[in-house]
């Protein structure tokens, strides 16, 4: 071998290869910071090394920055959050409407349900599919709400002109009163169409008068609408009817896709006048019934115990200050807590209810899958990362005991505060 040989022989290290792989190794930190990200392999391809690219996050499992800084960033083993700018959805402008489709909202409890907000999207179809029949011509869509609001999302919701009557002949049950103003909303502006929820929280009853008073022959149970056709369910749902899309629409729940994509205006209206409507029903306000006594499938309100109760006296009590109807889950009850008819899931009751405070409840699927309809999910628990308060809108993470001991003072204190009952608390709630 001549001199000009080369003996320097590069030999690979198993150990610190191994180190390297080994994210729970105390010398992994050290061994890994030797290698590169890019590698050239035998056959001369740069190759990412793929035990390098990524951070630790802090449960221990490696993570890769898809958003490029934007999102999660770490060193070593401790995650930071990047700050991040929440994107300002594109603004979607109506200047002068050419034509109007208005929508008229249940507003259950004040705010905006799912189900009016497919209707709202159901609206923003149709006026592009008559945009797109008539390409002169420029659509809006006419919120119209009644009684008390306490909704702010009107813009992300996607109304571009909003009609809010909150005066005191519209509170309460006044079916009378708001068809006078619809019919003044028919004077003014003509809309092309006009859409409601086919719901039991007043849609139905109201579109079917309106109908009755414009001598419209409506579609109900709408759910697969365009400008030339409606499908709609019969028979209990076991049919499906097609006929030619009315001017007036009952439309069923996810009858359309919401608004996501774009922010809207949703620029006040006025009405000129709308004259006073004797009632024929008088509205005498809401008789306490026993929250218990409503079934889960109905209730709007439900206060829920799982694994984490350890004091029922203390949930109980904390149910019947709030107004709420009781619920567990099935752990609860297989123990021998609550009785087999308030079990909330798959394999007990599928709820609807608007909002829904689970105490102590990690979240097994058949739980998540019961309550996958529940507009507000409040979570109280000590797990953190519990599927439970990853489904949640608020999540409070403690000792339930102490955060309902807590909660009670609050409850009571607001009682005496503003004076109300306990049906009012639940709605405050």
């Amino acid at each position: 071998m001549s001199e000009q040989d080369d003996f320097s022989i590069v030999r690979r290290d198993p150990r610190a290869q191994w180190i390297a792989r080994n994210r729970l190794h105390p010398l992994h930190d050290a061994f890994s910071t030797t290698q590169e990200t890019d590698v050239r392999g035998p056959s001369g391809l740069v190759r990412k090394n793929l035990h390098k690219i990524g951070f630790i996050g802090p449960n221990g499992i490696k993570r890769i920055d898809r958003l490029k800084g934007n999102g999660m960033q770490a060193k070593g083993r401790t995650a930071k959050v990047g700050a991040t700018k929440a994107a300002q959805l594109p603004l979607h402008q109506v200047v002068k409407p050419d034509f109007y489709v208005v929508v008229v909202a249940d507003m259950v409890g004040g705010r905006l349900t799912s189900h009016d907000k497919d209707v709202i999207g159901q609206g923003h179809k149709l006026a592009r599919e008559t945009e797109a029949a008539k390409p002169e011509s420029k659509g809006a869509v006419l919120l119209v709400c009644f009684g008390e609001i306490k909704d702010t999302t009107f813009e992300q919701a996607g109304a571009d002109r909003l009609l809010i009557l909150d005066s005191s002949e519209y509170h309460g049950y006044c079916p009378e009163q708001q068809i006078a103003a619809l019919e003044q909303v028919e004077q003014e502006y003509r809309p092309e169409y006009w859409l409601f929820p086919d719901s039991v929280h007043g849609g139905a009853d109201l579109g079917s008068r309106l109908a009755a008073r414009l001598g419209e022959r409506p579609a109900v149970q709408a759910w697969t609408v365009d400008i030339n056709s409606t499908t709609s369910r019969g028979a209990g749902g076991s049919v499906d009817i097609t006929r030619t899309t009315p001017r007036l629409l009952l439309l069923a729940e996810e009858c359309a896709n919401q608004i996501d994509e774009t922010r809207h205006e949703a620029l006040p209206i006025a009405l000129n006048t709308v004259d006073i409507v004797t009632q024929q029903l008088h509205d005498e306000g809401r008789v306490d019934v026993d929250p218990n006594a409503i079934p889960l499938a109905e209730a709007e309100f439900i206060f829920s115990a799982g694994n984490g109760i350890h004091n029922w006296d203390q949930f109980h009590l904390v149910a019947q200050e709030l107004g709420a109807t009781e619920g567990a889950s099935r752990v609860a009850v297989d123990d021998g807590f609550m009785p087999r008819f308030r079990q909330v899931g798959a394999t007990g009751t599928w709820v609807t209810a608007r909002v829904y405070i689970a105490v102590g409840i990690s979240g097994a699927i058949q739980h998540m899958q019961g309550i996958g309809q529940c507009d507000k999910v409040i979570a109280i628990n000590t797990d953190a990362g519990c599927d439970m308060v990853k489904r949640a809108a608020l999540s409070t993470i403690g000792d339930s005991e102490a955060i309902l001991a807590e909660l009670l003072v609050l409850i009571r204190a607001f009682k005496n505060e503003q004076g109300t009952d306990g049906e009012e608390s639940q709605h405050a709630a």
